[in-house]
């Protein structure tokens, strides 16, 4: 019988067309019948493919996981997260210190862009857009009037470095429209919020809401500019500081420290301990230093205190610190988004963690704990020292870990003032609202003194207060006479605060807002008392 070639020849293609059948059938209806036993991410998978080929409905299997994955991975611990490509953008703007745009800072004062300051050497300087005016048109299209919010403003003010957009201004004093045509540029983020003398021998810095890879060179700036004008002591003040960069807070601290000095070190299941330690090249070696910290001080601003309490460098006042000791490394998609996973924990140099208690998958206990403190009165009194550990500093004193940074002296926060009416205008932002109407409608006087300090004067003996009311009254918030009296000093100095920031600057408002500050006021006690030296210090002559 002879053998028929052809048959033998589309055999094996048959054969391989069959296979291929099976295997798409079985992927496509059998997915569940897979035998042995599938790990996390392969059920994950299969779930996610049967979905795509089987839902009774059309589903975007990308968004499904853009919204599965920040749940996923927030159950781990309470700072691990996933970052979409849209927030991650804004997260890079604030850490990286830059972002495009041309260049203004601004208020909407009644529907309308008044821009309040220019950045220096910035694009809007360089087209000649001056403070006060006003911007009604963004490329032919109307802003003004049309409920336009701050997120509205920044969308169509940023973009591509080196694109253009057309500016319809009214300036000041004017009631016509022109054109101006700004080219975006590089503007600056700065994490170092203000940098003066307090007094001829001690310098202040105020650092922003994070450590960011630009603040080291801003912090440096500042310290320079300060020893310039006759520094000898510091005080830095990190309350409200969330944290940011290791390497730059690792930095910031060198520059306080003697060579060989431990800064900090971590240490996680697949990441062996890792040192850091002062290389004795920092400027302020040998110069006094006191460190303001807040329940809301966290990571990398608890990284900076811990590490001076330990060597008994300095003081550290204010109130018990956040307690975040978890350290995040981030992987990056190619879309933009990122994942940050907590890998390690950081100690101080005494071997204290800081990390607050979690437990896993109540993280709305361990965000709500700020506000139980509040409640428990650890604001107002000495900190209880549930769930502390005792260390001992390098000269031997009692310090704490486990629970945030407990500082060596304790100021209670001032809750004079609080009360229901404060709130309501405060979180509604009136008095900031009516800030920027004064400064307008009387911009002409307020912008001829020729210092903060004597536009600070002139505003004491205005009745702000009362116009404030006013205001107030007129957007639904009721006179309540007793509790605008008991509020009286803090909506002055908020006031007096917003106005001067609108004719100085940003460091005029700190300086303006700190201006009876208890923190402050006792941390230059000590310094001018010489209780923050390492031998006072070691006596424990602040107590």
């Amino acid at each position: 019988m002879g053998i028929d070639k052809s048959k033998g020849t589309w055999l094996p293609l048959w054969i391989s067309i069959g296979i291929a059948i099976g295997i798409f059938i079985g992927s496509k209806y059998g997915r569940f019948n897979i035998p042995g036993n599938l790990d996390g991410s392969g059920k994950l998978n299969v779930v996610l493919n049967y979905i795509q080929d089987s839902y009774v409905d059309t589903v975007n299997t990308y968004r499904l996981v853009e919204d599965a994955l920040p749940n996923i991975i927030h159950e781990l611990d309470p700072h691990s997260e996933y970052i979409s490509a849209a927030d991650m953008k804004r997260v890079n703007e604030s850490l990286e210190g830059h972002f495009s745009g041309i260049g203004v800072s601004f208020y909407i004062l009644k529907d309308t862009i008044v821009v309040t300051s220019i950045v220096p050497g910035g694009p809007s300087e360089a087209a000649g857009i001056m403070p006060w005016d006003r911007i009604v048109m963004v490329d032919d299209s109307l802003v003004a009037g049309n409920k336009i919010q701050n997120e509205d403003v920044l969308r169509v003010l940023r973009g591509e470095r080196g694109t253009e957009v057309k500016l319809g201004i009214i300036s000041s004093g004017s009631n016509y429209v022109h054109d101006i045509i700004v080219t975006r540029g590089e503007i600056p983020v700065n994490s170092v919020n203000a940098s003066y003398m307090l007094t001829d021998r001690i310098g202040f810095i105020k650092l922003g809401v994070n450590f960011g890879f630009n603040t080291f060179s801003e912090f440096i700036s500042a310290i320079s500019k300060l020893k310039s004008s006759g520094a000898q002591s510091f005080i830095i003040d990190l309350r409200g500081n969330a944290g940011g960069s290791l390497d730059v807070v690792v930095a910031m601290v060198n520059e306080f420290l003697q060579k060989g000095d431990l800064i900090v070190y971590t240490e996680g299941r697949s990441f062996p301990r890792t040192d850091n330690y002062a290389n004795g090249s920092g400027t302020c070696k040998d110069d006094d230093i006191v460190v303001l910290i807040d329940e809301l001080s966290a990571s990398a601003s608890e990284i900076f205190a811990g590490a001076i309490q330990d060597h008994d460098r300095g003081l550290i006042i204010g109130r018990r610190s956040f307690g975040k000791g978890l350290v995040q490394s981030q992987r990056n998609f190619p879309d933009g988004s990122a994942v940050r996973l907590t890998v390690a924990r950081y100690y101080t140099p005494s071997g204290r963690s800081i990390q607050r208690v979690y437990e896993k998958g109540r993280y709305d206990e361990y965000e709500m704990d700020a506000i139980n403190r509040y409640i428990q009165g650890d604001y107002v009194n000495i900190d209880t020292l549930n769930n502390l550990i005792p260390f001992k500093t390098l000269g031997g004193r009692t310090v704490y870990g486990g629970d945030g940074i407990m500082p060596d002296v304790f100021i209670s926060r001032d809750t004079t003032g609080y009360n229901s009416y404060y709130n309501s205008v405060v979180n509604r932002r009136l008095d900031e609202e009516y800030a920027m109407m004064y400064s307008d409608m009387h911009k002409e006087k307020l912008s001829s003194f020729e210092t903060w300090q004597d536009l600070y004067k002139y505003l004491r003996q205005q009745p702000l207060l009362l116009n404030l009311v006013s205001h107030a009254d007129n957007n639904g918030i009721r006179r309540r006479p007793y509790y605008i009296q008991e509020s009286s000093e803090l909506f002055e100095n908020n006031l007096t605060a917003y106005i001067v920031r609108n004719f100085f600057g940003e460091e005029a408002f700190w300086a303006s807002y700190y201006r009876e500050d208890p923190l402050l006021h006792k941390g230059v006690e000590l310094i001018e008392t010489e209780k923050t030296t390492k031998a006072n210090i070691l006596k424990e002559e602040y107590k």
